[in-house]
């Protein structure tokens, strides 16, 4: 029994692929999941039986899944976010540019909290 992990799943279409090592990936529908599955998650390994189909191997069972990656929680609204963002454009505006302008990089500690706030809206959008 093969043991691949998920290349990617749209729960909307209901069906995905699984990688199988060796061969060509492996069709996957919604309708082999076991009972309370409800999707898969990119990168999530599993165990499956296959067979081939007119268009190519399909997953006819599904034996194990790893428990899936957890996925990066929301922790802003999207008014919050909106709000930083617009707060985050000021700054680099007031701040950040007149000092490249001059020749000068942003002192360290003002550097630090600036990524800082970048990395935050990068990971809200990112979820």
């Amino acid at each position: 029994m093969p043991t691949g992990r998920v290349k990617w799943y749209d729960a909307d279409r209901g069906y995905g692929f699984v990688s199988n090592p060796g061969d060509e990936d492996v069709y996957v529908g919604s309708q082999v999941l076991p009972d309370g599955v409800d999707e898969l998650v990119k990168g999530q390994r599993m165990e499956y039986e296959f067979v081939a189909g007119r268009r190519g191997p399909q997953v006819l069972s599904i034996t194990h899944l790893d428990e899936a990656p957890r996925r990066a929680q929301r922790k802003f609204s999207t008014e919050e976010l909106h709000k930083m963002v617009q707060d985050t454009i000021t700054l680099l505006d007031g701040r950040v540019l007149p000092t490249l302008q001059s020749g000068r990089r942003p002192e360290r500690k003002e550097s630090k909290q600036i990524a800082d706030i970048l990395r935050t809206i990068a990971r809200e959008l990112d979820a």
